[in-house]
């Protein structure tokens, strides 16, 4: 009740002790499925133990939020980039809902995590019974589906642990089949080095040829979730106005300058996107869609993207001299 007046969509509690399907994050660093996420490797032993998170830890209250399923009215960015930034956005919730616990236990202690802590969160939702962990490694909430975010609060209260629910994901492959970049192995591991949110967003090396011609956004990429059955007519967060970033046109954006981006990129999800990165995407967007109209931008680029992506874009447009 709390949780679902604080803003959340849902709830539930998770027992405190190691997730069993931590050997199976393990082996999927050891595959180098993480990329360049070095970061992932990083304190280990707490994301698979999230007791180390606080002192006399006992529970795990998780929390899914559910964000707008409509696409960007760009359609550059993945739907999660919509509004304001959702890690302040869920802090804040996160924030009031423990404020509301201490009114009834005023010996509570917690710490409330939004991307901000290494914890398997999936697994840990999973295990509360918020949903299930679909063939596509996203959470899917019934009644929801898989467009949600999630927070946790790590507590020192002996909260009864919620049963996980039924598997509900059918495996019926639409999300497997419709990944365009084939990011998903045999054994159903998502391989991020092959995944195009991974490629907006986190990579910074040189682009496979192969995975460069298919982005079509500047971040992220929705589309194992855009086929889901499940997210077919699920329900939808209230909208919120769009902000400076998902509205503007490609044209907009590729013009921007550095300032640009630092002043409208501000308070939103995708402001942790370099501005080299968003112009290097903006780059690669541009040539795929054919925007012959923006050659000469791109060739004034070459100094912020390099000349490979610039050279592979002339080329792609037919402009390259």
């Amino acid at each position: 009740m709390l949780a679902a007046e604080a803003g959340f969509a849902r709830s539930g509690v998770a027992p405190i002790d190691p997730p069993a399907d931590g050997e199976r994050f393990v082996q999927w660093l050891a595959k180098g499925h993480g990329g360049g996420m070095q970061y992932l490797a990083r304190n280990t032993d707490v994301r698979l133990d999230p007791r180390k998170l606080l002192d006399g830890a006992r529970s795990v209250l998780c929390l899914a939020w559910a964000y707008d399923r409509r696409d960007c009215p760009s359609g550059l960015f993945a739907r999660y980039a919509r509004g304001a930034d959702y890690h302040q956005t869920l802090k804040q919730l996160c924030r009031r809902l423990m404020d509301q616990i201490r009114l009834i236990a005023p010996h509570f202690r917690g710490r409330a995590f939004v991307d901000s802590a290494p914890l398997l969160e999936r697994s840990l939702a999973a295990r509360a019974g918020l949903g299930v962990i679909g063939a596509n490694g996203c959470l899917i909430v019934p009644g929801v589906g898989s467009y949600v975010l999630l927070a946790e609060i790590v507590s020192n209260l002996d909260l009864p642990a919620d049963e996980p629910l039924e598997p509900a994901c059918q495996q019926c492959g639409r999300c497997i089949r419709a990944c365009p970049t084939n990011a998903f192995d045999p054994d159903g591991m998502l391989d991020a080095r092959r995944c195009l949110s991974y490629l907006t967003i986190e990579h910074k090396g040189p682009m496979d040829p192969g995975r460069i011609e298919k982005i079509t956004r500047i971040a992220g990429c929705d589309i194992c979730q855009e086929v889901c059955p499940h997210n077919a007519g699920a329900c939808q967060a209230s909208p919120g106005p769009a902000n400076a970033v998902e509205s503007a046109t490609l044209g907009d954006i590729i013009n921007w300058r550095s300032d640009d981006w630092a002043t409208k990129s501000a308070g939103t999800a995708v402001a942790r996107l370099s501005y080299e990165m968003l112009m290097r995407n903006a780059v690669i967007v541009a040539a795929n869609a054919g925007r012959g109209d923006l050659t000469n931008r791109i060739r004034d680029l070459e100094p912020v993207v390099g000349s490979e992506i610039v050279e592979w874009a002339l080329r792609k447009l037919g402009g390259a001299q």
